[in-house]
């Protein structure tokens, strides 16, 4: 089980411990960083920061991520930020079981995570602004079509792929599940009308029996 504590941030702080993540607990970035985490269980510090925390425009944190963005990870005097570099380097440091050992798997779970990235991230995006951060009467509804239209061609692709597969890559859990499988937290929780994707709610409901991913991914949608 993680040992995490959640701290009141304060830049003073933040040599104090040493892991820490930097970013707020509903960010989906920071959820695949903190559950992943906890699988390994690691002792980690996270400091509320972004969003409505602020914190992001300071010369300090632009100094751990000139983008200005969260997730950002501080391992003692290293800091880091991209949440699938992250992801990708607490498995390759403190965690080998979810890091494939095999080359070939290794090669096949970062497509996997970068997919998710590039392809399925940004009209899922759009999807949860429009269906949880925006008010209805604000809604752009051509655009929530257009989004939902997309995600389910591509969370059929992965229903197609986990049809013969307990996760991404077989039998077993590893890296290459934790980005789709936060986004598919959203999926199931958003008040839509989802297609039967057998293979793809066989997965999820794996996922759900992880104390880690109930810990830090099924967490209320705001």
């Amino acid at each position: 089980m993680c040992r995490m504590t959640l701290a009141r941030f304060r830049w003073a702080d933040i040599m104090t411990h040493m892991l820490e993540v930097l970013g707020r607990a509903n960010s989906i970035n920071v959820q695949k960083v903190m559950w992943c985490a906890a699988e390994l269980d690691l002792a980690v510090t996270r400091h509320d920061i972004g969003g409505a925390f602020g914190g992001t425009d300071t010369a300090e944190f632009s100094k751990l991520n000139p983008n200005r963005q969260i997730p950002v990870l501080r391992d003692g005097d290293f800091a880091l930020y991209e949440s699938n570099a992250i992801v990708r380097y607490l498995c390759a440091s403190y965690g080998a079981e979810w890091q494939p050992g095999n080359p070939k798997d290794f090669g096949t779970a970062n497509p996997w995570m970068d997919w998710y990235l590039t392809t399925m991230h940004p009209p899922m995006t759009t999807l949860f602004w429009q269906l949880v951060r925006t008010a209805k009467a604000d809604r752009d509804y051509a655009a929530i079509s257009e989004a939902f239209a997309t995600c389910r061609t591509y969370w059929a692709q992965v229903d197609r792929h986990l049809s013969e597969r307990a996760y991404l890559l077989g039998s077993d859990i590893s890296m290459a599940d934790i980005p789709l499988g936060c986004s598919a937290y959203r999926w199931h929780g958003l008040d839509i009308d989802r297609p039967a994707l057998p293979g793809l709610h066989a997965w999820y409901k794996r996922l759900c029996q992880r104390s880690a991913y109930r810990d830090h991914v099924m967490l209320p949608l705001t």
